[in-house]
């Protein structure tokens, strides 16, 4: 008997400690599970927030640019279909704001980029008293608000009376320059690349001062002048700072509008329209609604076309770099 009474009690221990050891390997999946939940709960506000911030404005954008829809004749919203898209790639002022985006963006690009490497190149090289606030006043105009610096290139600059252009040309004795009646587009293009080439300058003078200084010595000892060291050395090394600066700047200069905006208006004409200032146009001039969604997915399409090329081209420079 009491030979059983011991068996039972090993057997009841034995089963209270399997139950406690399968209570204990149970317990971490369930803590788990319980620590992952409440970060679900507290990103999905912010997550459907953001998606109703982007999918809203399409969504409208899409219904607005398939109906006749002028703000001065709300009662006439019938569906089009692709008309409005129609209309506004046939409109007289889309190949000329077409034309100047793709001058625009390109010019600007161009003078950041080899301004920017030369700039940096000679600031990198030179030693002199006040080099950081030398570099301080190149960097601070991509801090200035875009319509305060084109309000200092029109009043102070460009004005063909009181301007400094204006005063250097009659110190010369030569008749001054309307610079934004005469050469609107090459106005904006100086403004934006005022305001751009800073942005180049600081990328690309951060990546000069990351160039192993142990290669330049050794490209001196073997006898390499200052041209072929920033030929052979300093150039590749910049390439991938070069394509990034090359594609954050494009997108941002696809959409130029408060430049051309607060200068020329767009004109003379369509001299210095842009697609971002025709867009402009068409919704808060002549109101037309429906013709100014169609060119704002239009102007959209465009935008990831250009960011898709440059991602793929910096993913193959970074690959063949690699």
């Amino acid at each position: 008997m009491g030979i059983s009474i011991g068996l039972y009690d090993s057997v009841v221990n034995a089963m209270n400690t399997s139950t406690a050891k399968a209570h204990i390997d149970l317990s971490p999946p369930q803590r788990k599970l319980r620590v992952r939940n409440p970060g679900w709960f507290l990103v999905s506000p912010s997550v459907a927030l953001l998606l109703l911030w982007m999918i809203v404005p399409l969504g409208m954008t899409l219904y607005f640019s398939m109906i006749r829809y002028n703000l001065l004749y709300p009662g006439e919203n019938e569906f089009v279909g692709l008309e409005n898209f129609t209309y506004f790639l046939t409109d007289s002022g889309f190949m000329p704001g077409a034309t100047n985006t793709l001058l625009l963006v390109g010019s600007v690009l161009l003078i950041s980029v080899v301004f920017g490497v030369l700039i940096s190149a000679l600031l990198e090289a030179s030693e002199f008293l006040g080099r950081g606030l030398v570099r301080v006043m190149l960097i601070s105009p991509f801090f200035i608000m875009p319509t305060v610096g084109a309000l200092i290139w029109k009043n102070l600059i460009f004005h063909p009376v009181s301007g400094i252009l204006a005063y250097i040309w009659k110190l010369f004795g030569a008749q001054p320059v309307d610079w934004l009646a005469h050469y609107p587009l090459l106005s904006i293009i100086i403004i934006v690349s005022w305001q751009w080439l800073p942005f180049a300058i600081l990328i690309l003078m951060t990546a000069m001062q990351s160039l192993d200084q142990e290669q330049k010595e050794a490209a001196r000892l073997d006898g390499a002048g200052p041209i072929a060291i920033f030929w052979h050395l300093t150039l590749p090394h910049l390439a991938r700072p070069i394509a990034v600066v090359v594609m954050i700047e494009t997108i941002f200069l696809l959409s130029v509008f408060a430049e051309i905006f607060t200068t020329t208006n767009g004109g003379p004409g369509y001299a210095s329209t842009n697609l971002a200032y025709l867009i402009y146009n068409q919704a808060l001039v002549q109101f037309d609604v429906g013709m100014a969604s169609a060119g704002g997915l239009i102007a959209v399409v465009i935008a990831n076309i250009a960011a898709i090329i440059l991602v793929r081209m910096i993913g193959k420079n970074l690959t063949d770099k690699a």
